[in-house]
C-alpha cells in the first residue's frame, strides 16, 4: 500500500514570482514550487518533495549500478590531506578544495571525488587476481569551493553524486568495465526521462584516457558540445580535433618585412593591409608553469585557454602580463611572430599546417612579415587543437560543418588506466605468481543535477511535469473546495493508494479552487485528477499534466486508469 500524503500536512510553500537571483527554469520552478530552499550560496536544503525526487534518481540509479554486479559502499567526505597529497591533485584543484584542519593540526579537505580512497580500499582489502574484476559505487555528498555557483542546484558547493570504480587485471577487463557502466548509464538517463547525449570529451584533473560525457541539452546549460547533423559524431567543444593537412607544392615568395605602424591587433593589421583576418597569424604568449610559451592559431580564431589548460595539464596556464615582457627585447609586444624566436617554445594549431603562409609580427616594433611559411620560416615545437570551436567547422568524422548547442553535464565516465595504482602500487599477486598492477575505470553521474536538469527540460509556463519515475507521486488529487468534493477526493485517495498508486492530495481548508489548481500545475505531478462540479455524480475529471488533455470519468473508471 502506498502513501497519501495531504498538502494540508506537507511542508510546502509556493511562490507566484520567480526568486530575484533566480536565472535558470529549473532554479526558478524549483525554489516556487517547494523543492529546495537556499541557505547561502552554493548551498541548498531539500524540502519534503525535493527529497522524494532526489531519493527516486538515487533509486533508480542504484538499480541500474545494482544490475552490472557493482556493489555499494560509503565513504567518508572528511578526507586527509595525505592520499590527494600524494597524487598531486591536494595542489591540482587549487581553490575548488575545502581544506581544513583539526584541532591539532592535521589537514583535510571536504572530497570533491574519490579515486584516491578507493584506490586505498582496494589496496587494503584485495590482494589476488582471483578477487577482480571489482565494481564499487556509492552515492554521497560532495563539495567543491565554486568560486561563483549559480543555477541553483546546477551548480552547488555542496552536491550529491554517484561516484562508481572498477578495478581489473587487464585493459581488456577495464574496456568491458566501461562497456558495463556506459550501458547502465543510458538505461539509467532513459529511465529518468532525460534526453542526453553521449560526447567525446577530456580527462582532465580526474586523468586517464577514455573519456565521454553524458549532456543534457538545455539552454542553462554550462557546457557546450557540437553535434553533427550528418553522422553519428557529437563531443564537448574542448574534445573536438582538427586534422593536421600540410600544404604541399606551393611556392611562395621569401618573406618580407612591412613597415605597420600602429597595428598591435590583428583587426589593425588587417585593416591597413586590406586583407582578411585569416590571411593573419596570432600569436598568444602564455606562460606554463612559469615558463614564457607562444601559441599560434589563425587571426581570425581565438585561442581556447580551457582547452590549452587541459592539453598542458597538470601544468598551470597563464597568461602573460607587461612585466613578462621586461627584459625580453625579443619579445616585442603586438608585434610577435613564430620566426627568430629565441628561448620560446611554440604552439600551434593544426591550422598552422606545415606549407601555409602567413602575415605575422615581424618580432620589431611597428613592423610585420608577409610571406612567412611554416616549415620554411619557422617550427612548430607541437601541435595542439586550441581554437574555439566554432559553428560550422568541419566533423573530424565526415567533414560536415558542425552545429553548437548548450547542454547540462549530467555523466562523466573515464578509463583512467593505472594513474592511481601507479600513485599508491595497488598491485595483486597475478596467475603467474608475480605482482599485476590493476588498471581502473571511474565513472559520475551528477544525481543532485539531474533533478535540475530534468526540470530544465520537462516545464512549462505553468510549472514542472515530471517523468512519472521519479515524480514525488503518480497522481494529484485537487478537491475544488466543498466537503462533498473532499470527501469524494479522500476517499479516492485512499482506494488509490491501496493499490499502490502513491497520492499527493490537495484537501487544504479555506484555500481557493484556482490556487489549488496554480499548486498542481507547478508541483508538477504526472496526472491530476479533479474532484470538481460533478462529484456528486460520482465523476472526476483526469488531466495529463504533460499534455494537457483532459478527460472526465467516473471514480471508478479514474481508478481502473491509473491503477493500470
Amino acid at each position: 500500500m502506498a502513501q497519501v500524503q495531504r498538502m494540508s500536512r506537507l511542508l510546502v510553500k509556493t511562490l507566484r514570482d520567480d526568486p530575484a537571483d533566480a536565472e535558470t527554469l529549473s532554479h526558478k520552478l524549483l525554489v516556487r514550487a517547494g523543492y529546495v530552499r537556499r541557505n547561502s550560496a552554493g548551498i541548498w536544503s531539500w524540502l519534503p518533495l525535493g527529497k522524494k525526487v532526489l531519493d527516486n534518481v538515487s533509486r533508480v540509479v542504484r538499480e541500474e549500478m545494482d544490475a552490472i554486479g557493482a556493489q555499494e559502499v560509503l565513504l567518508p567526505a572528511l578526507l586527509p590531506k595525505e592520499p590527494y597529497e600524494a597524487s598531486a591533485r591536494w595542489e591540482e584543484y587549487g581553490d575548488l578544495l575545502f581544506r581544513l584542519k583539526d584541532r591539532k593540526g592535521g589537514e583535510y579537505l571536504l572530497g570533491p571525488t574519490h579515486e584516491e580512497i578507493f584506490t586505498l580500499v582496494v589496496k587494503d582489502q584485495v590482494s589476488s587476481y582471483k578477487d577482480l574484476p571489482v565494481m564499487l559505487y556509492q552515492i554521497q555528498t560532495k563539495y567543491r569551493d565554486e568560486a561563483r555557483p549559480r543555477s541553483g542546484v546546477l551548480r552547488g558547493r555542496e552536491f550529491q553524486m554517484k561516484d562508481s570504480y572498477s578495478f581489473d587485471t587487464t585493459d581488456e577487463g577495464l574496456a568491458e568495465s566501461y562497456r558495463l557502466h556506459r550501458e547502465a548509464y543510458q538505461k539509467i538517463f532513459a529511465r529518468l526521462g532525460l534526453d542526453y547525449r553521449i560526447v567525446s570529451a577530456v580527462s582532465g584533473a580526474m586523468g586517464g584516457s577514455a573519456s565521454e560525457e553524458f549532456l543534457a541539452p538545455a539552454a542553462a546549460g554550462e557546457d557546450t558540445f557540437v553535434d553533427c547533423p550528418n553522422c553519428d559524431y557529437a563531443a564537448n567543444t574542448e574534445a573536438v580535433t582538427f586534422a593536421l593537412t600540410p600544404v604541399e607544392g606551393a611556392a611562395h615568395p621569401a618573406a618580407e618585412e612591412l613597415d605597420t605602424p600602429d597595428t598591435p591587433t590583428i583587426e589593425s593589421l588587417a585593416e591597413l593591409l586590406g586583407v582578411p583576418a585569416s590571411a593573419t597569424l596570432k600569436n598568444l604568449l602564455v606562460k606554463v608553469d612559469g615558463e614564457i610559451v607562444a601559441v599560434g592559431v589563425p587571426g581570425h580564431r581565438e585561442v581556447d585557454l580551457g582547452k590549452l589548460g587541459e592539453h598542458l595539464a597538470p601544468a598551470v596556464v597563464e597568461l602573460v602580463t607587461a612585466e613578462d615582457f621586461e627584459g625580453r627585447p625579443d619579445l616585442v609586444r603586438g608585434y610577435v611572430g613564430p620566426q627568430g624566436l629565441e628561448k620560446v617554445r611554440y604552439l600551434a594549431d593544426p591550422r598552422v599546417a606545415p606549407g601555409t603562409s602567413w602575415i605575422t609580427g615581424a618580432n620589431k616594433q611597428d613592423t610585420h612579415a608577409r610571406n612567412v611559411v611554416c616549415g620554411r620560416d619557422f617550427e612548430v615545437d607541437q601541435y595542439l587543437d586550441v581554437v574555439v570551436v566554432e559553428e560550422g567547422d568541419p566533423c573530424p568524422k565526415c567533414g560536415t560543418g558542425l552545429k553548437l548547442d548548450r547542454a547540462i553535464e549530467i555523466g562523466h565516465i573515464f578509463q583512467l588506466g593505472r594513474k592511481y595504482a601507479d600513485t599508491f602500487q595497488l598491485d595483486v599477486l597475478g596467475q603467474n605468481g608475480k605482482p599485476v598492477r590493476v588498471t581502473m575505470g571511474s565513472y559520475g553521474i551528477g544525481v543532485s543535477r539531474a533533478v535540475a536538469a530534468l526540470a530544465e527540460q520537462h516545464a512549462d509556463e505553468q510549472g514542472l511535469y515530471w517523468p512519472k519515475e521519479i515524480a514525488p507521486a503518480d497522481v494529484h488529487v485537487v478537491a475544488a473546495g466543498k466537503a462533498l468534493q473532499t470527501e469524494l477526493a479522500l476517499d479516492v485517495s485512499e482506494k488509490l493508494a491501496a493499490a499502490g498508486v502513491r497520492v499527493l492530495v490537495d484537501e487544504r481548508p479555506g484555500v481557493s479552487p484556482g490556487v489549488k489548481f496554480t499548486d498542481a500545475e507547478l508541483i508538477g505531478v504526472p496526472q491530476i485528477l479533479v474532484a470538481g462540479r460533478r462529484s456528486g455524480e460520482g465523476v472526476v475529471e483526469l488531466k495529463d499534466r504533460r499534455t494537457g488533455e483532459r478527460e472526465e470519468l467516473t471514480v471508478e473508471e479514474a481508478i481502473a486508469r491509473l491503477t493500470a
